[in-house]
């Protein structure tokens, strides 16, 4: 079984888990990997979400050699066998439970922020990570998840070997796992996409989860499945109509917005782009609503000339746009990436002419603001001139050929536009920190255009 990337894994693996959703299950990711494919898990089970990190204990002349675990609220899962016969004194595993506990203290504060650890005492939890190798990480998790109290412990995970979960079961009350191929070398060769998960991502998504649980108790038991629109503002899947073509999407609404982003991916992307997910959780924090779809049908994308089709690609976000302002009363803006930075740029220009104009009988067509990340504006042509909405650049230092084409686009403005460069960042801003940089940049230029666009009306 191949995966498209940890989004459909996760989707995937909810379906097979169907069964415990009765039990009111808590969700822990492993990170950074298996945060994602849980983020999908909890959502589809309306379960809390959070990371759990445990640090393996390495005997200190061979660390790979494990002789226990620690996790989070001082739990230490000890072998108290390995340690007798590694004959290491106990000076010695104290300096290196030591150096592991301000680690774990680290990574938990990093991922969570200053969100209390979700309580599983009693409760059933699910372990999920992407996959498993040799199972260590895997096999530690449930032991720290047991002795913090849980009920039931089941790890769940979309690929692993067959001797692996053979052994797993010895450490779980359940395992489920998708696909245990026999010819098995490495995680990643089961996922089409198994790009690094960043710490910015992770912090994202158990900052989202966290989000849909405090409007879930706000809403004193509603109902309301996280994900889904209307009081619990999460994100729900839509069909948008562009024109007559059936696109698939992802709709957030936080309750109360009155802005909504619409995202224009780049050549090769889709609407599970991790690193658009991650800037769609920034605004969904700030209070925007977003919208993530696929501008083309998976029949086009076969063909990889319509990715450089941008044309094509403007006229579906224009579609795409009244169909969204059919639906909502909200002011848009555009994030574009890659190819559908040049889109957004096009698409917005056609609605300030009709705005200008007042085409249609509709004098707020315009679109209120546009960021680019690592945007190809150029491939906009003769449109850049055309665009009203305020527009943000942002490109990363060392991706010269891109940032150069960015200052030339941006000469070509006639609209008010700002160019950012993230210092040390490459095409996919896949440096520690780059993304989250540009999550801010991106939030604080719609907060301030859209909420200025709105007060005009």
């Amino acid at each position: 079984m191949l995966f498209s990337d940890r989004v459909d894994a996760g989707r995937r693996l909810a379906e097979a888990l169907r069964h415990v959703r009765g039990e009111s299950p808590v969700v822990l990711g492993l990170p950074r990997g298996g945060v994602p494919v849980a983020f999908e898990v909890a959502r589809a089970l309306r379960a809390p979400l959070d990371v759990i990190v445990v640090r393996k204990l390495g005997v200190p002349y061979h660390r790979e050699l494990g002789y226990g675990a620690i996790g989070e609220g001082g739990v230490r899962v000890i072998s108290d066998d390995i340690v007798r016969r590694s004959g290491v004194g106990r000076d010695e595993l104290e300096t290196v439970e030591r150096a592991e506990e301000t680690e774990l203290a680290r990574q938990a504060k990093r991922f969570r922020a200053d969100r209390p650890r979700t309580p599983i005492g009693g409760r059933t939890v699910i372990v999920v990570d992407d996959g498993i190798a040799t199972g260590a990480t895997a096999a530690a998790a449930c032991e720290v998840v047991r002795a913090q109290g849980a009920a039931r412990v089941v790890l769940a995970v979309p690929v692993a070997p067959p001797d692996g979960v053979a052994w797993l079961r010895t450490k779980a009350d359940e395992v489920v796992c998708l696909s245990t191929p026999r010819a098995f070398r490495a995680v990643g060769e089961w996922y089409q996409d198994f790009s690094q998960t960043s710490d910015e991502e992770v912090v994202a998504l158990l900052a989202q989860a966290a989000a849909w649980a405090d409007e879930d108790r706000a809403t004193d038991g509603t109902g309301d499945q996280p994900g889904a629109t209307g009081a619990t503002g999460g994100e729900t899947a839509v069909e948008v109509d562009a024109g007559g073509v059936r696109l698939a999407g992802d709709l957030t609404l936080p309750r109360g917005t009155e802005e909504i982003v619409m995202f224009a991916h780049g050549s090769g992307s889709s609407r599970h782009s991790p690193r658009n997910r991650l800037v769609a959780a920034a605004l969904n924090q700030a209070g925007l609503g977003t919208l993530l779809f696929d501008l083309l049908t998976p029949a086009e994308e076969a063909d990889r000339a319509n990715v450089f089709d941008i044309e094509t690609l403007a006229g579906r976000l224009a579609d795409a746009t009244r169909w969204l302002r059919e639906r909502e009363s909200a002011q848009i803006g555009y994030f574009g990436a890659s190819t559908g930075a040049a889109a957004a740029l096009q698409a917005a220009a056609s609605f300030g002419a009709a705005a200008a104009t007042g085409a249609g009988g509709d004098t707020h067509m315009d679109i209120a603001a546009v960021v680019s990340r690592g945007g190809r504006p150029d491939l906009a042509g003769p449109h850049l001139a055309d665009v009203r909405a305020p527009t943000l650049l942002i490109v990363g230092s060392r991706d010269t050929m891109v940032l150069d084409l960015n200052r030339k686009a941006q000469a070509r403005l006639r609209c008010e536009n700002r160019l950012e460069v993230v210092p040390g960042a490459t095409h996919l801003f896949e440096e520690p920190g780059a993304l989250e940089q540009v999550a801010i940049l991106a939030r604080d230029w719609f907060t301030s255009h859209l909420a200025a666009s709105r007060s005009m009306r």
